[in-house]
């Protein structure tokens, strides 16, 4: 195998031949720019890509279909989810009755003693009870029998 077969299939280190050679520092180049420097050696990087082909005018659809898909994406795997966990919370806030045993969103465990329009009453020992906002409540605790 020759080297030229060799460096047609990994990309190639060259050293930029403009440079004096004290200071010439190799660079990676690709496979394409590799193979144009084979057929013509004297071509440089710049003459390379100016002689790319230029993309395509406009953007068609596909610049506002990522976007769309990406939305979407975000709906279903984010948003969705999150507002039926928050249905479920003010649902289960809505239908808190005296004697129920709820954790607080501070981590303490209670029975209510008393409900009100946007409070309630927490007995969290024998003697101590606690007025709270209906918000705090973080979740009905169900009692192990």
């Amino acid at each position: 195998m020759d080297f030229r077969a060799t460096c047609q299939s990994f990309p190639a280190i060259f050293y930029h031949s403009s440079l004096p050679t004290a200071s010439r520092k190799p660079f990676l180049i690709g496979f394409a720019f590799y193979n144009s420097l084979t057929e013509n050696p004297k071509m440089d990087l710049l003459t390379h890509l100016a002689q790319q082909p230029a993309p395509a005018p406009g953007g068609g659809l596909t610049p506002i279909l990522f976007f769309i898909l990406l939305f979407a994406g975000m709906w279903f795997l984010i948003i969705a989810p999150q507002r039926k966990r928050q249905k479920q919370q003010e649902a289960m806030i809505k239908a808190l009755q005296t004697g129920d045993k709820v954790l607080t969103s501070g981590g303490v465990y209670g029975e209510i003693t008393n409900v009100k329009d946007d409070r309630i009453t927490v007995k969290i020992a024998d003697g101590v009870k606690v007025e709270m906002a209906r918000a705090y409540v973080a979740n009905k605790v169900q009692d192990p029998s």
